[in-house]
């Protein structure tokens, strides 16, 4: 069943968006520091994650409000 689950790392960008940032920089800051990622390839990963279903089962509240701001997005274009 440990496919059915998110990895450590997956995990640890979801609870990153769960944060909120006090101003510009300090979340690109923490996407560094914290994940050891790249701000690029952090939103990348980000992304794929909005489409596994296993991150809507993690994270359902998260998962969702990001989905609707990606739509709005992509609605603004």
């Amino acid at each position: 069943m440990d496919e059915e689950r998110l990895g450590r790392r997956e995990q640890d960008i979801l609870a990153l968006e769960r944060r909120g940032f006090p101003g510009p920089g300090a979340k690109e800051r923490a996407i560094r520091e914290e994940l050891g990622l790249a701000p690029v390839r952090y939103y990348q990963l980000l992304n794929a994650l909005l489409d596994d279903p296993r991150a809507l089962a993690h994270d359902p509240v998260t998962v969702n409000r990001l989905r609707r701001v990606r739509e709005a997005r992509r609605a603004q274009r």
